[in-house]
């Protein structure tokens, strides 16, 4: 039998788990651009506020940048089959549709349709769970879950697409954020 050790998995592994053990403000911004980080931050702030919940945003956040950071440690390695690339290209078009949406339901009045936003996120889900899972654990993937469970929550989509919400002036700031990353290309 062949000595199946290799560093490289075991470095990966190691990043992982390490990553898993810190992520808070200061490591994300080692990993993540900081447009992304104020992306973060002002979701942050938004997802307190609707929910009421501090513990409950942090956890939303967290588990944004343990995903995004973990993904990113896997194509770094190039961990990704060629399958995987077809689908993280398609998981990509698909994200920036809904970064497109979200930005025109918020600044055109009455465009607002959540049963095409909810239909977009669940496929997003399916895609990034398709790409992690020979990948991830079962974690993760909950952590997927999670975030992508309060996104296309049909409660919260009317509230931050409504006219007269109270989430107006914390949507803003996320959508200014958008359409700069999108007119540089960062999304």
């Amino acid at each position: 039998m062949g000595d199946s050790f290799k560093a490289r998995d075991i470095s990966i592994r190691a990043q992982k788990k390490l990553l898993g053990k810190m992520s808070n403000k200061s490591v994300a911004k080692t990993f993540i651009d900081e447009r992304s980080a104020s992306v973060l931050d002002n979701t942050y702030n938004l997802a307190k506020a609707y929910t009421g919940d501090k513990k409950e945003a942090e956890k939303l956040v967290k588990n944004i940048i343990k995903v995004v950071v973990k993904i990113g440690i896997l194509a770094r390695n190039d961990q990704f089959t060629a399958d995987d690339i077809k689908c993280a290209n398609k998981l990509r078009t698909k994200f920036s549709t809904i970064v497109k949406t979200i930005i025109s339901f918020y600044e055109v009045d009455f465009t607002y349709d959540k049963n095409f936003l909810v239909n977009n996120i669940t496929d997003c889900r399916d895609l990034l769970k398709a790409l992690v899972k020979d990948h991830l654990t079962d974690k993760s993937v909950g952590r997927i879950d999670h975030v992508l469970d309060f996104f296309s929550n049909g409660a919260f989509l009317e509230e931050m697409f409504r006219k007269d919400s109270q989430y107006r002036p914390q949507m803003k700031v996320i959508i200014e954020d958008l359409n700069k990353a999108m007119d540089e290309g960062e999304l």
